[in-house]
């Protein structure tokens, strides 16, 4: 079928196999080209599909050699509707993995419960024995409690006030002014209960108490921070709370660890173009001005640029991992250095709709969202009949 972007709101309802395959092949060609890691030799990805956790996957296979099992919640394909991205991610990746003997395999589910945890740590006993790397990289807007079996929703607000600032709409290219009400106490716990460390936890107790854990075993879960411009929709706001209670949640994971010489760090990474940033008001106009000034510079990154200096030049050097005062690993260094923040603060008074064209990256932020979901691949031709349907050969049924 020929298959085109159908967006609605920040999110596109169709993705495209080959775009995705493409950007698949094209992360792990620059994994390649930069040399190998001395890193894992069998991880565990939990959010494997898209982002930053496939970028991890990626990193793990084709710069470590790593045995990897992704674990992440998408849309199969079926005749005459096109799966998810991350299912076209997912099966171009171990299509990959299995040219180079690699092994990689998947459960698709969700992550947050019961039944999923307990068939991963299955996987992991039957083909891997045990695991030295645990990714945590689940985004979500909900989560059904295993225990208490209660839905909860997480929101997008501030704390203690409302919030006004500019935002821009990357479809329309309007730069206009948003409030955002604040967020009540349920609103907070919510959001916490959703994205904090909660589960996190849940996940590394049960592969502990199963000894699937090697001896010096790492995980890592994904943070941001930002800086004073969104902080208020941002860090000092719901999203940020939960941030909090995923990174305290990495002290009480290191304690559990030292038992087997392991430890947990959360890595706080740059801002970039996924799903959940494109929801968030203000952070779009921020992330189009942050690309026009990166790129001025020649420090511009992307998932798989962050990923490969986490793995190469943090954790797995060979010497101890180097934190901030708070032990959280900064793979965000070059956002926030102090000169390209300083532009940014300046563009952000001159940014209008007349004017971001020339101050911002708003197509390069354009570029990304479609990225995404397969669309304005480089090399790519649209008009050509693709198969949608595409099974995902590592996928554990």
């Amino acid at each position: 079928m020929i298959i085109e972007p159908k967006v609605r709101g920040f999110i596109c309802l169709t993705s495209h196999p080959a775009g995705c395959a493409k950007n698949v092949s094209n992360q792990i060609n620059y994994v390649k080209s930069k040399g190998p890691v001395e890193g894992p030799k069998r991880v565990l990805v939990i959010g494997a599909s898209t982002g930053f956790g496939l970028a991890s996957r990626i990193t793990s296979a084709f710069g470590c050699k790593a045995a990897t099992i992704g674990v992440y919640f998408e849309k199969p394909s079926a005749e005459g509707k096109p799966g998810s991205p991350g299912w076209y991610n997912t099966a171009a990746l171990e299509m990959e993995a299995a040219k180079e003997g690699l092994y990689a395999k998947s459960i698709n589910g969700d992550a947050f419960s019961i039944e999923i945890k307990e068939k991963t740590l299955n996987l992991i006993k039957k083909d891997l024995g045990q695991v030295d790397l645990v990714i945590y990289s689940l985004a979500s807007p909900k989560r059904v409690h295993p225990v208490t079996g209660v839905a909860h929703s997480s929101v997008l607000k501030p704390i203690g006030g409302s919030f006004t600032n500019k935002t821009v709409n990357f479809h329309t290219d309007l730069v206009s002014d948003i409030s955002i009400e604040p967020a009540n106490q349920e609103d907070i716990e919510n959001t916490v209960t959703v994205m904090g460390g909660e589960d996190w936890s849940f996940w590394i107790e049960e592969l502990k108490k199963a000894n699937l854990l090697a001896p010096g075993a790492l995980t890592v879960a994904y943070s941001y921070i930002g800086p004073a411009l969104t902080e208020a929709v941002y860090r000092k706001g719901t999203i940020g709370r939960a941030k909090d209670h995923l990174e305290a949640t990495a002290f009480k994971i290191s304690d559990s660890l030292k038992s087997i010489g392991g430890k947990a760090y959360v890595s706080v990474n740059k801002a970039l173009v996924t799903q959940a940033s494109s929801a968030i008001p203000v952070i779009p106009l921020y992330i189009s001005l942050l690309y026009k000034v990166m790129k001025a510079e020649g420090i511009h990154e992307g998932c798989i640029e962050q990923i490969y200096r986490l793995f190469k030049e943090r954790l797995y050097t060979g010497n101890d991992v180097k934190t901030d005062e708070k032990g959280r690993i900064r793979i965000d260094d070059l956002e926030m250095r102090e000169d390209v923040q300083a532009k940014i603060a300046a563009l952000w008074l001159e940014a209008t709709t007349d004017s971001l064209p020339a101050i911002g990256d708003l197509a390069g932020y354009k570029k990304d969202f479609y990225n995404l979901f397969g669309f304005q691949v480089d090399g790519i031709d649209y008009e050509k009949d693709v198969n949608e349907v595409v099974e995902v050969p590592g996928l554990v049924s």
